[in-house]
């Protein structure tokens, strides 16, 4: 998995970064990191895929659609400049993370 910023959009106020994953044949999917979750000293990131031709001007924008969500779970790296590297988490990590995320959904589902 490899990552770039492309850009920056408005989402909900909040200036975030879009990552650009490009799988093994070329192909762009954009994302933004919804979340991090720390866990065994390392952090893993949540990705929630977004429409690739947001422009995020509008009040009411549906960049990303929670019926329709592409979502991946990284783990984030650094490279030798500190800019995050996100990386496919092993098996274990990504059952643990994906656990953990469970459990935080539980928690805001019962407040």
């Amino acid at each position: 998995m490899d990552k770039d910023f492309e850009k920056d959009i408005d989402m909900d106020g909040e200036e975030a970064n879009v990552i650009v994953v490009t799988d093994e044949q070329g192909n762009e999917t954009y994302f933004i990191e919804d979340m991090v979750i720390p866990l065994n000293g390392k952090n893993f990131a949540i990705l929630v895929g977004i429409d690739d031709e947001c422009d995020c001007e509008e009040d009411d924008c549906h960049c990303h659609d929670e019926e329709d969500e592409n979502v991946i779970v990284a783990r984030i790296e650094f490279d030798a400049e500190g800019e995050p590297i996100y990386v496919a988490p092993t098996d274990e990590e990504f059952n643990a993370v994906t656990e953990a995320y469970n459990k935080l959904v539980e928690e805001w589902d019962e407040e």
